[in-house]
């Protein structure tokens, strides 16, 4: 496997190998056929013979409309064994078993799925699932590790139920979510590549909800996607993660990634600065509220029922960038520490939204800050996203464009930025 990209962009139909190896988790490689057809990828399913006894190939061709062999000696004629792994834009191995990795390791091709990935010069992607000791044993760290350094991309398992009543990590991930991180390598096969190890990171993401009265609440659109795409690729290059989720959307959660979840501001605040204390690198992505109402209802408040509601008193929330700053120079955070921030920005009358941001970007003090513009349907709530990533230079700002992608691609460019900022 060589280490060029296909050369297809996001949007063009890929041809899709996913492999199935003999797991229990192998009925959600149905869903994961399901997921690139659905896109308009051309897709050919190779099980393992262990996996057809968990879902019978008539699934599998059902799904994707194409024929199903395991063997290397079906249709010897077309010398499949060759032809799969050489068209293919793309390998998925899900469920990718502790035995699948380890005969992929050894160079083994004693089947169609082994051999196709042999001859693939196109990025290969598995997403292991198996129990959490055969996850952790050295042979299978051994054979992560190699398969790495050779090129093949392994995803970091979920934590969860398991077989039984186990639970820990091992649990392959939601279909969906494989497909996802499967898609971005495509264009950038390196973009999951082991840079974070046993570095620590905070992210925060989404919304705040500042309360009103029970019922009601001060909130805005942040769906959350842009944080959880960069604790998605932190993850996947090794970094331990700690994510503080605001209001989001249902999303799936980064495999890994420490999850602690808040509503308000003063609450995201408090989180986020437990986590940074020994931290390496503090990214906040979240959509906080910058004002709370003054004073919060016990009890609804009702148009006619007396409550003035005509007007809002507000006050100002704490500004969690800024204290981080703040912190980092008075010794109270690692100096070497990096703190990136994010500009949600519309534009006015006398400034453009990269204007605001570089203004943002030279009053917080941060290391690194990504300005978006938004409203009227951009960025928030959407899969794809772009903007401007900002440097400080002194008292000046340097701009670094960042096209038109989907927020995967975004996070893996902001991650090669901020790990610039070591060299």
């Amino acid at each position: 496997m060589n280490d060029s990209s296909t050369g297809k962009s996001d949007n063009m139909p890929l041809r899709v190998v996913i492999g199935v190896g003999g797991g229990i988790a192998a009925f959600k490689a149905a869903h994961l056929v399901r997921y690139f057809t659905e896109k308009g990828h051309h897709v050919n399913v190779i099980p393992t013979s262990t996996a057809l006894r968990f879902v019978g190939a008539a699934t599998f061709e059902a799904l994707s409309g194409n024929p199903v062999s395991t063997d290397v000696f079906d249709n010897v004629d077309e010398v499949q064994h060759v032809r799969l792994g050489q068209e293919a834009d793309l390998i998925v191995i899900a469920p990718a078993t502790a035995d699948l990795m380890a005969r992929l390791a050894q160079g083994r091709a004693d089947d169609l799925l082994t051999a196709s990935c042999l001859v693939a010069t196109c990025p290969v992607v598995l997403a292991p699932a198996m129990h959490t000791e055969m996850w952790q044993h050295p042979a299978t760290r051994d054979n992560v590790a190699l398969l790495r350094s050779r090129g093949t991309v392994v995803l970091e398992p979920a934590h969860g139920r398991l077989t039984g009543k186990d639970t820990g990590p091992g649990r392959l991930p939601e279909p969906d979510h494989i497909g996802q991180l499967a898609e971005a390598v495509v264009a950038d096969r390196d973009m999951y590549r082991q840079s974070l190890t046993a570095r620590k990171v905070v992210i925060s993401a989404g919304g705040t909800h500042e309360a009103l009265d029970p019922v009601r609440y001060l909130g805005n659109a942040s769906s959350g996607r842009q944080g959880f795409a960069l604790a998605d690729v932190a993850v996947q290059r090794g970094a331990q993660v700690t994510l503080i989720a605001g209001v989001t959307e249902d999303l799936p959660v980064p495999s890994g990634a420490n999850v602690i979840r808040v509503a308000s501001a003063r609450d995201m605040q408090q989180a986020v600065t437990a986590a940074a204390r020994d931290a390496d690198v503090v990214i906040m992505a979240a959509a906080v509220a910058d004002y709370r109402p003054a004073n919060v209802a016990a009890a609804k408040l009702k148009k006619g029922g007396g409550d003035d509601l005509s007007s809002l008193a507000l006050t100002e929330n704490p500004d969690i960038l800024a204290g981080l700053v703040e912190a980092r120079r008075a010794g109270e955070l690692a100096s070497e520490m990096k703190i990136v921030g994010f500009a949600a920005e519309t534009g006015d009358a006398s400034h453009s939204p990269l204007d605001h941001g570089k203004a943002k970007l030279l009053r917080k003090g941060c290391d690194l800050l990504m300005c978006n513009e938004v409203g009227n349907g951009k960025v928030f709530g959407q899969r794809d996203s772009q903007g401007w990533l900002l440097h400080p230079a002194g008292d000046d700002v340097v701009v670094t464009d960042v096209p038109h992608s989907s927020k995967l691609r975004v996070a893996a460019t902001m991650w090669d930025e901020i790990e610039s900022l070591d060299e």
